[in-house]
């Protein structure tokens, strides 16, 4: 693949957190570096061993493989291979690679002279894989409350946690984080489509500049947040939708037990109530 000419001024040397020049270099338009050789092989070791275990399950069906957590009984300890040890594994190598993949995410910004914005987003992300397969079966004792790997056998988790505690919509950081996703949802979709019809003008008019732009939002909802504001802004939602995602699931087992609709208790005795 030819090297675009704007591309140039960006492969510097430099700007590696480790490895110095023996990874700095580039395969086509992709960086390496030493996060990203790291990274791929735990990326590369991850599959091979779903593909183990889709074997060890007698099926290669993608919407059907299953690679469970261990069983609730070996608590936080080592399990087997085929009786969890295997998803344990798959997890070290899950977050090896998203972590890798940050750090590599890192070393591209210092060598752009650019903000964290990227890695520190993606560190988000990340935060929530982690808050669900690490952090909170460590909170509650064993690898066993963890999400297993494949398709349908994790909507069956996700159905199951949200019925062990009722309606877990009522969870309150999982109202926050539904809202601010779909709040993000609806911001960028603005955006986008403002972008479109100022860039793809009618026939025979010119393309439209951001003071267009404003003036429709101005006029629309009596404000424009401007061109760099509604990036930041959707940026701000994004990132805050997958932060309360992680806490809302945190918060269910390790530190509330019970129904959430029972959390609103509270609500219905506050003294402003006829009769409390």
């Amino acid at each position: 693949m030819a090297v675009l000419s704007f591309e140039r001024k960006y492969r510097v040397r430099g700007g590696t957190l480790i490895g110095g020049d023996l990874f700095d270099f580039w395969v086509g338009p992709f960086y390496v570096g030493f996060f990203g050789v790291v990274g791929a092989f735990f990326t590369l070791l991850g599959v091979i061993l779903i593909f183990i275990g889709a074997m060890w399950q007698g099926t290669y069906n993608p919407w059907i493989i299953h690679i469970q957590a261990p069983d609730l009984s070996y608590g936080l300890g080592m399990a087997p291979l085929r009786e969890g040890g295997l998803w344990q594994i798959i997890t070290i190598c899950a977050v090896g690679s998203f972590t890798c993949w940050a750090l590599r995410e890192v070393e591209i910004c210092r060598k752009l002279a650019m903000g964290y914005h990227v890695p520190v987003a993606f560190g988000v992300a990340i935060f929530a894989f982690v808050t669900l397969n690490v952090f909170r079966p460590v909170l509650m004792g064993a690898w066993g409350h963890a999400f297993p790997y494949g398709i349908f056998s994790h909507l069956d988790w996700v159905s199951n946690t949200g019925y062990a505690y009722l309606h877990f919509h009522y969870n309150p950081a999982h109202m926050l984080a539904v809202t601010l996703f779909f709040t993000t949802t609806l911001a960028l979709a603005l955006h986008g489509a403002l972008i479109l019809s100022a860039a793809n003008p009618e026939k025979g008019e010119e393309a439209k500049t951001p003071d267009h732009e404003d003036t429709f939002f101005r006029d629309f909802i009596g404000y424009s947040i401007g061109t760099l504001g509604i990036h930041r802004l959707g940026y701000l939602l994004a990132i805050n939708a997958g932060f309360w995602s992680a806490v809302c699931i945190i918060i269910s087992g390790p530190l509330w037990t019970r129904g959430w609709p029972e959390w609103w208790n509270w609500w219905l005795e506050l003294p402003i109530w006829p009769g409390v």
